[in-house]
């Protein structure tokens, strides 16, 4: 019998689901742990995918301050809502070095990028958000480039486009220190497509938006940003 992937009881709708999961053809989990997955689908900000009833949220007003009206980050789309459960299920996937839970997220994932990016896909180049090689060794892989992995499996070569030189952790500042870091990303070539960077969380949006700043400094017309999870 199949066991959950994440909570590993046993998974009695594997075979019921199987057409919609590529891994192994098997439904990764069980019913109980995928009703905790929450995709975004209505009342959020149309730039940023932040839950807002309010169309453009308070956050993207004050990027655009920021940016004086000149975002570098066209837009922001993300799949699913930030929840405890999936903080948990994040922690293990990431932090934890569980590769393969990662799977749990490959159908979903490449279905909302195929129906949101189909008309721009063809001009464009899909980047993960690099890892610094510390964060790299720790974890044993790049969760981005495991999504990134679900959309683009051929890109292998251009995923080191963009590098980073910094070994400071995002997760333990506060917005105010994500804010006022300087830009800890250097391009390895420069890119004249439109890019869509990956990464697994959008919190502040600051991380995109100093890759894209450094893209569109070095010549790239658009980016775009595709996020698993909105926080």
């Amino acid at each position: 019998m199949k066991r959950c992937l994440y909570c590993h009881e046993a998974n009695e709708s594997s075979i019921k689901w199987a057409s919609l999961f590529k891994h192994q053809g098997d439904k990764l989990l069980c019913k109980a742990c995928h009703e905790q997955l929450q995709p975004i689908s209505y009342n959020y900000c149309p730039k940023c995918y932040k839950i807002s009833i309010e169309g453009l949220c308070t956050d993207c007003e004050q990027w655009e301050i920021h940016y004086n009206d000149h975002d570098p980050l066209t837009k922001n789309i993300s799949l699913y809502e930030y929840n405890e459960w999936m903080k948990e299920l994040i922690a293990q996937w990431k932090y934890r070095g569980d590769y393969v839970l990662g799977e749990v997220f490959r159908s979903e994932f490449r279905r909302l990028f195929v129906e949101v990016f189909k008309n721009i896909t063809e001009n464009s180049i899909v980047l993960p958000i690099p890892l610094s090689s510390d964060r790299l060794y720790e974890r044993g892989f790049n969760q981005a480039s495991q999504l990134v992995s679900f959309l683009a499996e051929d890109n292998k070569d251009e995923q080191h486009l963009l590098s980073r030189l910094t070994n400071e952790k995002q997760s333990k500042k506060s917005r105010e220190e994500r804010l006022g870091m300087e830009n800890p990303f250097t391009l390895n070539a420069r890119i004249n497509k439109t890019v869509i960077l990956v990464d697994d969380i959008y919190t502040t949006g600051q991380t995109l938006r100093h890759a894209a700043k450094l893209l569109k400094e070095q010549g790239c017309p658009q980016v775009y940003s595709y996020t698993l999870i909105r926080g």
